[in-house]
């Protein structure tokens, strides 16, 4: 009866996820503008439709996680246009963000730029990104997971996707 009587309540655990080791291939489809890599843990699902025949989603279904890809030619110069449309759609997050990084990237020798957003807090989507080569191509991605979005129990496999996300970023080709 004479224990210990400073009882101390343990924080809120999560269960452990075990990330399994990936290796990567090429998505190189003779039918798309694109090529990159991606981690071999994913799927890649085409998402045809008659307006935007480009558009994929890399799948992760250990994870229940997708990139979803969405692919703009750039035609008409609707760069401003096709830009700012994914720009607003980033930062109609800011509800649930505590904040929005914006990471550029440039490749100058494969015309490569993009931006790399990071959604801190519980919004719906905590990574987005665009890659363009500003004159024909335009490729916007965000990640999003089947669950309530919840920063702290997500973030070990979201920072394991954004891995793949960078590859992409180093890998992306345009043809």
């Amino acid at each position: 009866m004479a224990a210990c009587s400073n009882y101390m309540p343990k924080p809120r655990g999560y269960f452990r996820i075990d990330l399994p080791e990936k290796n990567y291939v090429t998505f190189d489809d003779a039918n798309y503008p694109y090529s990159f890599e991606y981690a071999d843990i994913a799927k890649i699902v085409a998402q045809k439709n008659e307006l935007d025949s480009f558009w994929i989603n890399v799948t992760y279904p250990q994870f229940d996680a997708k990139i979803y890809g969405s692919y703009k030619k750039i035609e008409n110069n609707n760069f401003r246009k096709v830009s700012e449309d994914a720009r607003t759609f980033v930062f109609k997050h800011t509800v649930k963000a505590d904040a929005i990084t914006e990471q550029p990237y440039e490749d100058e020798a494969r015309k490569v730029y993009g931006i790399l957003y990071e959604i801190k807090g519980n919004a719906a989507s905590g990574i987005q990104f665009v890659l363009t080569d500003s004159v024909r191509n335009f490729f916007r991605g965000a990640l999003y997971f089947n669950v309530s979005p919840n920063a702290d129990s997500i973030a070990p496999v979201s920072a394991f996707i954004r891995e793949d996300i960078i590859r992409l970023f180093d890998t992306m080709r345009w043809k």
